[in-house]
């Protein structure tokens, strides 16, 4: 095997190791044993175990980013560009639910800003510009499109935190009922809102 071909079996192995047993309770033992390796060997590749999850975190950030970049370039509907990122996010948790697990647990600051948090604001900025553009045309203020871009996300990731672990009902279905509550929501918007008298 070829120090590429090693190190990106490492990083398979890693991302499954991390996203089934969690940060804390993944060695570099248990990789190497698992890669047929010895430890120096995981160590002259990463350095130790943050640097192989740190690694792990962006290439698996890079995949999902990859995902949505192709999806939301499409020029659409934005009723279906919403169906498309929904089953983009839903698509990812389904067949690589390692690597959403590893996205989504807690784990320590590892070098760069790969976190969870910076992974959804990643996507938030890509559905960013197309709502400013929705907004724009329907002569509304683009500036909340930031704002909304975060709220939509954030629903979809926080309903496929819940989906991977229930699995029912299937994503297509998950995906019409996020859907639903998105685009009505946005198809119906006030130009300025304002909270209701009553409240404090």
């Amino acid at each position: 095997m070829t120090g590429p071909q090693r190190r990106e079996q490492l990083l398979d192995i890693g991302r499954e190791v991390f996203g089934r047993r969690g940060y804390a309770a993944t060695s570099i033992e248990e990789i190497a044993a698992r890669a047929a390796v010895s430890k120096p060997v995981v160590y002259e590749h990463f350095g130790g175990k943050e640097g192989l999850y740190g690694l792990v975190v962006e290439r698996e950030m890079h995949r999902l980013l990859e995902r949505f970049t192709s999806t939301l370039t499409v020029d659409g509907h934005p009723r279906v560009l919403l169906e498309r990122a929904a089953l983009v996010l839903l698509g990812y948790i389904e067949e690589e639910t390692d690597g959403w697990r590893v996205l989504t647990r807690d784990a320590p600051v590892v070098g760069g800003s790969s976190t969870y948090s910076s992974l959804i604001g990643e996507v938030a900025s890509r559905v960013e510009h197309i709502l400013a553009q929705q907004f724009s045309r329907r002569g509304y203020d683009p500036r909340p499109a930031q704002l909304y871009s975060q709220a939509l996300v954030g629903m979809v990731a926080l309903v496929g935190q819940w989906w991977l672990e229930t699995r029912t009902p299937d994503r297509h279905e998950v995906a019409a009922h996020l859907v639903n509550l998105a685009y009505n929501g946005l198809s119906h918007l006030d130009a300025a809102p304002r909270l209701s008298p009553h409240s404090p």
